[in-house]
């Protein structure tokens, strides 16, 4: 029984380095999808959850080999387990809600799995780690746009924002525009906060819904004299 092997029984050998460096190249692959999207979790948020879950997997799987014994027994799934309440607390923090609209789901989503990929990747599971990797590229750049293709029930509530110049009349053709293409209004809210800072320039939130297609709507909409920006709003959106 050499050095090498003893170790790489205590959970620091190749093998270990291996893990670690798979779970930092899996998390920076995500994280650099997210920092492309602009995000507020880009790739070194996702890149030190995934290399940290990582490191707890192997710290839980050898970090208390020295103090097991005939009389000592531990559970290596107890430190483990703590990363998944750890990063719901992180995954809390980047969700917040404006108005009525829930945004930064998707993204704390991600940091979620993120974390699950690098356990994966600590635990040895290194097939399981590329697969749910590929798996979230697939759901970033296949599903969205499959999302995106299915037809909208007319009571699915749509938001917009809406930036015009006062006085020229933009607000009323907007709202005429709207009921002309199908849809209902059942709000209209002005942003004081961007009213203070340009007395000239009023920012609106319209909440309609209808059987209409939105991006036609937008498109139209930023063609109305006055209309200075407009943008559609989900969930996982931003605005100028």
């Amino acid at each position: 029984m050499g050095l090498p092997y003893l170790v790489e029984l205590s959970g620091q050998g190749w093998r270990q380095i291996g893990e670690l460096a798979l779970a930092f190249v899996l998390s920076a692959a995500i994280g650099v999808e997210r920092e492309l999207r602009q995000k507020s979790a880009g790739l070194r948020t996702h890149t030190s959850v995934g290399f940290a879950a990582a490191l707890i997997m192997i710290v839980s799987k050898y970090g208390f080999s020295d103090v097991l014994g005939s009389h000592i027994a531990l559970d290596p799934s107890r430190v483990a387990a703590q990363i998944v309440s750890g990063i719901g607390f992180l995954g809390a923090g980047l969700i917040f809600i404006r108005r009525d609209a829930v945004r930064g789901l998707t993204t704390a989503a991600t940091i979620w799995l993120t974390a699950g990929v690098g356990m994966a990747a600590g635990a040895g599971l290194w097939l399981l780690a590329l697969v749910v990797t590929a798996g979230h590229f697939a759901t970033m750049y296949l599903l969205g746009p499959l999302a995106r293709a299915l037809p909208t029930s007319k009571y699915t509530p749509s938001r917009l924002h809406l930036r015009y110049t006062e006085g020229r009349g933009a607000l009323r053709r907007v709202m005429q525009e709207c009921t002309g293409q199908g849809f209902s209004l059942s709000e209209v809210a002005i942003d004081q906060q961007s009213r203070a800072e340009d007395p000239r320039t009023i920012t609106v939130w319209v909440s309609l819904h209808g059987p209409g297609s939105v991006p036609h709507l937008i498109a139209t909409l930023s063609e109305i004299d006055g209309v200075l920006a407009v943008a559609g709003h989900d969930a996982d959106s931003s605005f100028p």
